[in-house]
């Protein structure tokens, strides 16, 4: 940091201290930082510019979360505008490298005018695997970002598989089944949601297998790339983030990314029911009696409840092809965000130790979860006088039940994730702006490491 050149240097400063590497620098010029201080308490994401004889030094307030720190700073200068800054690196390289990466993200691809200018940070004395290492998971976010905030009209079923077929470039096997393949499958609860759109649904298979893996995963994410509740409508302003309705897909598609590029040994395989659930003439109705894959019947109480039929299918299929633990993600419910709010996504699991494998693996990926229970008492509410299940109980429990539902079609280990609340942030961030988070993506990873 004190001998480096670039037009601008950022030291991080924590209670009023500075660090290491501040400290020789401000000792290269003579104290000067230290007198910028005295009497200034910057907390985190606060910042002090001040003016050295090489150039300018950033001071910047350090918090207790190294990642959200580096999303902090990395939004700070971009609003600077300068082109090229030396961070001071902490001690968790990779955690700031990450935060770094992740709050740099912008979505501006429909923008006519858009903002684009370049940034190079460089982190001293940081190695470049480090770097390297965090970029391709940064990579994997993106895409999943990306996805949830495309405009439901462009980003159909169809685009979607087309999405998922570019990960075949870096050696991903994608399979896509279109509405016949689908039909011939037996997925009667998939098609019922899909069947009142005129765009068509997909079927995505996906299996990354390097040479030697150690172990397998199997992922599935609710698909749904626009969500109108069907005949049981949604109000306007519940709708206006249902284009973020498919984010448990994009974070297995974004995770499928940065697992092939990081090379993991692990062999994961996806799969996303793709459609969405509009009103029409053909469309699903409540009443509606339906077959799923499984061979088990469902009773439609709710045309709003439609992620979990679609998940129904997906999940037995996973398991049909061999899945020896299976790890779903969806935007499954508003109960989960009455219970947990925006920030923290809800996790079920059918066996406490894979339960615990994915709470932990969260908790090293600075994504936050919390066990909820699947009360089998509440199994009751999901009884039907003409079918095997109902697709909703009552309001009481609205998040237990959705789970408990999922469970009916899976006898390997299950963990669901409803992340109904952090997929879509309404304002922004540490780690980025408004929209899709890429909530997952970085759970998905740990959880395949730690296997």
């Amino acid at each position: 940091m004190a001998e480096g050149q670039a037009p601008l240097k950022v030291a991080w400063v924590k209670e009023g201290r500075l660090l290491s590497q501040g400290e020789a620098l401000d000792a290269r010029l003579g104290g000067l930082l230290r007198r910028a201080l005295e009497g200034v308490s910057l907390k985190e994401g606060e910042s002090l510019l001040v003016a050295a004889p090489e150039g300018q030094v950033l001071l910047f307030g350090l918090g207790e979360d190294a990642r959200s720190s580096g999303g902090r700073l990395a939004q700070a200068l971009l609003r600077l505008r300068f082109p090229e800054a030396l961070v001071e690196p902490l001690e968790d390289a990779y955690t700031l490298a990450e935060g770094l990466l992740l709050g740099a993200y912008r979505f501006q691809r429909h923008k006519s005018e858009k903002e684009e200018k370049a940034l190079t940070l460089r982190l001293p004395g940081v190695t470049e695997g480090v770097l390297e290492r965090a970029r391709k998971v940064a990579e994997g976010v993106y895409l999943a970002r990306d996805l949830v905030n495309e405009p439901p009209n462009l980003l159909t079923p169809e685009a979607l598989a087309e999405r998922a077929l570019e990960l075949r470039a870096l050696g991903v096997e994608v399979e896509v089944l279109d509405e016949e393949a689908i039909a011939s499958l037996g997925m009667g609860a998939f098609l019922a949601v899909a069947q009142g759109s005129e765009n068509p649904p997909r079927f995505i298979r996906l299996r990354y297998a390097p040479p030697g893996a150690r172990a397998r995963l199997d992922l599935v994410g609710k698909g749904l790339t626009f969500d109108s509740g069907g005949y049981s409508l949604k109000p306007t302003e519940s709708m206006t983030t249902m284009k973020g309705d498919m984010a448990g897909a994009a974070a297995v598609l974004g995770a499928m990314k940065s697992a092939a590029l990081l090379g993991l040994p692990v062999e994961i395989r996806g799969y996303i029911a793709a459609c969405e659930n509009m009103i029409s003439g053909r469309a699903y109705r409540v009443g509606d009696v339906l077959k799923t894959f499984s061979g088990k019947t469902v009773e439609v109480m709710n045309t709003d409840a439609e992620g979990r039929l679609t998940l129904a299918d997906a999940l037995f299929y996973a398991e049909r092809e061999g899945a020896e633990r299976i790890l779903e993600l969806s935007t499954l419910t508003g109960a989960a965000v009455v219970a947990l709010g925006e920030e923290v996504a809800a996790l079920f699991a059918t066996e406490l130790a894979w339960g615990s494998l994915v709470q932990e693996a969260a908790h090293r990926a600075g994504e936050k979860v919390w066990p909820m229970p699947l009360e089998k008492a509440y199994r009751e509410k999901l009884k039907s006088p003409v079918a095997d299940l109902k697709n909703v109980g009552d309001r009481n429990g609205g998040a237990i039940t959705a789970a408990l539902f999922l469970s009916e079609f899976v006898r390997v280990p299950l963990a669901h994730l409803d992340i109904a609340g952090p997929a879509f942030a309404k304002k922004g961030h540490p780690l980025g702006p408004e929209g899709g988070t890429g909530f997952g993506v970085r759970t998905i990873l740990e959880v395949a490491q730690a296997l």
